[in-house]
């Protein structure tokens, strides 16, 4: 293993995503400074760690070690560059797993760009039932509302469109490690990272 490949191909997985060093390290339960020691070459990630890693940034353990990602054409799409996209005339919903060029009611669509959670967006996580409960203390009215929620995992997308006068509130399977997804008819896409819990 090449450590150097295997850093520069984390940095790269990691800047795809959108994800700050310090949203990587909190999923795994390490410091930042460990994850910029990784990518800058100077160590190499725990074996317990390896398939953690590879899951948070869609790629095999093996891809990781080799420091090079594999294209397969045939595989499509990588669920965890899922983007998604609101047509502003009509608000449907479109996503894609690879690069597109998407129109609605005649209009091109940009991708949406996710951003950190904030205070006054802020998602929050109970586990009931056996699911995730995801909430936000939000206005739901015509012209100021969630849209959607959306989970994201690394082979499955749960997505739930909320209408106005409605929670801002959804339920999904609590799998694996994955990406929660906000969507507010003002201010854009948000995003939240969760976790696989710690075993005690």
């Amino acid at each position: 293993m090449d450590i150097k490949k295997t850093g520069s191909l984390i940095a790269a997985l990691r800047k795809e995503q959108n994800m700050t060093q310090k949203e990587l390290a909190e999923l795994l339960y390490l410091s930042d400074r460990t994850i910029s020691k990784w990518e800058r070459g100077a160590g190499a990630p725990d074996v317990s760690l390896w398939n953690d890693l590879a899951e948070v940034l869609g790629v095999s353990v093996r891809d990781l070690l080799a420091g090079e990602r594999t294209i397969n054409p045939k595989d499509g799409g990588n669920m965890k560059r899922t983007k998604f996209y609101v047509c502003p005339h009509c608000g449907n919903i479109l996503t894609a797993s690879s690069a597109a060029q998407l129109t609605c009611c005649g209009t091109p669509l940009e991708p949406l760009e996710a951003k950190p959670e904030d205070d006054v967006h802020t998602i929050s996580v109970e586990t009931i039932d056996g699911e995730y409960y995801v909430s936000m203390q939000h206005a739901m009215t015509k012209e100021h509302h969630i849209a959607f929620m959306a989970y994201l995992t690394g082979d499955k997308l749960y997505l739930n469109r909320l209408y106005p006068e409605g929670d801002a509130a959804s339920r999904f399977p609590r799998i694996g490690m994955g990406t929660l997804y906000v969507y507010c008819t003002d201010d854009g896409l948000y995003r939240k990272y969760i976790r696989r819990e710690r075993k005690a």
